[in-house]
């Protein structure tokens, strides 16, 4: 069995996600728990917790995580945008454990210039403080792999080791690995022999052990273009033959992964057709 699922809207409601996963045939579901492109929080109310959480207990989804704001920038050099970054994410931590979601995705973030070493120390003591803020949470945070737009940190391997190198709470740390972002930071994905060396080297510098979720995106822009475009499965540059082996990865058969696809195409929604083509390429390895 494959665990699969999508990016799903909470308009409406949070449980409006659940609904829709229901539908599209999903067992496994990620979500904003809030708006992601503001800083005002959400306070949840006891009702919409106890509606989202049985719920989902009756649809038997196998895995939810949760995504932070885009706005979150833990990476920063601007004391006011870190100290604001920090709290957001302990808001994210403390709400996704409200409600039961185990993993949190976070982007690493952008160094804006202040150089990457300085950028994943601040990474590093950001997750640190989150940590001890929330303590109590039963939450993993997990480090997005990026595509390397900008200054963003994460789109190599070494560097997302180096940051974990440096948290305390090891424990509560993972990894997501994006598709779309990892091809456009320049591993490839889109042959067999490729994905053989780009997986070989991402078990090397961070191993497959805390690897927790995978989003699966094809990618709009070529190999090593450092630029994040999500696109259609098999409609990319990565192609249909980089998802046949992931999809037929034994290693990664009990990782949930998560399409974050564009949601339209002509009018017509196409999360159900991305699914259906993912759940396809089972069982024809590459």
């Amino acid at each position: 069995m494959v665990i699969l699922g999508a990016h799903l809207s909470i308009a409406g409601g949070l449980h409006r996600a659940l609904e829709l996963a229901g539908r599209y045939g999903c067992n496994a579901l990620q979500i904003f728990t809030k708006n992601s492109n503001t800083w005002k929080e959400r306070v949840l109310k006891p009702g919409e917790i106890s509606k989202f959480r049985e719920l989902r207990e009756q649809l038997e989804l196998f895995q939810i995580a949760s995504h932070t704001s885009y706005l979150i920038n833990i990476a920063s050099p601007d004391s006011t945008l870190w100290k604001r970054s920090l709290g957001a994410l302990v808001n994210e931590l403390n709400r996704s454990d409200l409600l039961d979601i185990p993993f949190v995705v976070l982007h690493p973030g952008a160094h804006r210039g202040a150089g990457e070493k300085e950028g994943i120390e601040r990474i590093a003591e950001a997750i640190n403080r989150a940590f001890e803020q929330t303590g109590s949470a039963s939450v993993t945070l997990l480090l997005e792999t990026t595509a390397g737009q900008g200054t963003q940190i994460g789109y190599r391997f070494e560097q997302l080791a180096e940051i974990a190198g440096r948290v305390e709470d090891a424990e509560r740390l993972g990894f997501c690995l994006d598709t779309c972002h990892v091809f456009a930071a320049g591993y490839d994905l889109s042959s067999p022999s490729g994905y053989k060396r780009s997986m070989e080297e991402f078990v090397s510098v961070l191993g497959l052990g805390k690897l927790y979720i995978i989003h699966l995106n094809d990618s709009k822009r070529p190999l090593g273009s450092r630029v994040d475009r999500h696109e259609h499965i098999g409609e990319g540059h990565i192609g249909i033959e980089g998802f046949r082996c992931i999809m037929n990865d034994p290693r990664l058969r009990d990782i949930p992964k998560i399409i974050e696809t564009p949601k339209f195409k002509d009018g017509i929604e196409q999360d159900p057709r991305n699914l259906r083509v993912l759940k396809n390429l089972v069982g024809a390895p590459c």
